[in-house]
């Protein structure tokens, strides 16, 4: 395991070192943030732990189950926990709100309700899928709003912190907090991607069909080379997985290899009928990816649309086989 990020020394405060003085009407003694975070699920835990390595003041954090106790021994341990409104009480600069997508205008609403924000106070989420308008109620209440996504995937453990070294933060913010989001980011180790509100669920949506599906699709291939008899299917996947990644990442589309990109319709209905014996719940997934790539080499010029004819016949016979 990573040994867990040491806080840096904080910089002498004063006006000239304001973490806020872009922000007309802020606090402008000290570059330093007090903190609170609500949620200390796997991402709030981890960048409550980030922004005291940073040198902020977590003042509190809240959480009650196991799994949250649990991982705020491990990255939190001497900030005391408490009740959600008593943490953003707490929370004089920034409050952090970590929570599940579909639970975060609940929470926010309660917090204003509860009048345990203030104004000034810049109350954040870190969902993808929100913009600033889920966080409505705070400003009525005088908070200034941000959204702030890492881009990245959380254990809830010390090993996440190195990883948030250079990765992208999908920000949604007023202009008036832009260089305040931007400086955030940065004591985070990230770099800021300004997304516009109307854009926030496209650029979830992506992450999501990106990374979320990305597991999914190697446990896919993982389960089915057991089926064939491989032992050590992850050996095998591994490095051709690796290399596929990277590849995809510097080639686009030119990346594609394999039957659907050559246009191998044989060896597609090969597949297919393997899977139906084997494994029927996977032939669904195949041929929808199937389709999309073979979409996708045409528009690329990596597969003829003569050639693409047969294959694009198995795939049809393949659904309608499905569907029936």
């Amino acid at each position: 395991m990573s040994a867990p990020m040491r806080p840096r020394p904080a910089a002498p405060p004063g006006p000239a070192a304001s973490w806020d003085s872009a922000v007309p009407g802020a606090r402008a003694t000290s570059r330093l943030l007090t903190v609170g975070v609500v949620g200390a699920g796997r991402v709030g835990a981890v960048l409550g732990a980030a922004l005291a390595a940073a040198g902020h003041r977590v003042a509190a954090v809240s959480g009650s189950s196991g799994a949250s106790r649990a991982r705020l021994a491990l990255l939190l341990p001497e900030v005391p926990r408490r009740p959600a409104a008593a943490v953003a009480h707490a929370a004089t600069d920034l409050l952090l709100v970590a929570v599940p997508d579909d639970r975060l205008a609940a929470v926010v609403a309660d917090l204003a309700q509860r009048g345990a924000l203030h104004p000034g106070q810049i109350v954040a989420h870190t969902s993808g899928a929100h913009g600033l308008a889920v966080l409505g109620p705070a400003v009525s209440a005088g908070a200034r709003p941000l959204a702030l996504h890492p881009a990245m995937t959380f254990t809830g453990t010390p090993d996440d912190l190195p990883r948030l070294d250079g990765i992208s933060y999908g920000v949604t913010a007023p202009a008036e907090l832009r260089p305040l989001a931007a400086r955030l980011v940065a004591d985070l180790g990230g770099v800021p991607e300004w997304v516009a509100e109307s854009d926030r669920p496209l650029y979830h949506a992506a992450l999501a069909h990106g990374a979320n599906h990305l597991v999914t699709l190697v446990n896919e291939a993982t389960d089915r080379l057991r089926d064939a008899g491989v032992s050590r299917p992850e050996k095998v996947l591994a490095p051709l997985l690796r290399a596929a990644l990277e590849n995809a990442l510097r080639l686009g589309d030119d990346a594609l290899t394999g039957p659907v990109s050559r246009g191998d319709a044989g060896t597609v209905r090969r597949h297919l009928d393997r899977l139906a014996a084997t494994a029927p719940e996977s032939v669904p997934a195949y041929l929808a990816l199937a389709r999309r790539t073979a979409d996708r080499a045409i528009a690329a010029g990596r597969l003829r649309p003569v050639d693409a004819q047969s294959l694009l016949g198995v795939l049809a016979d393949s659904g309608r086989e499905v569907a029936a």
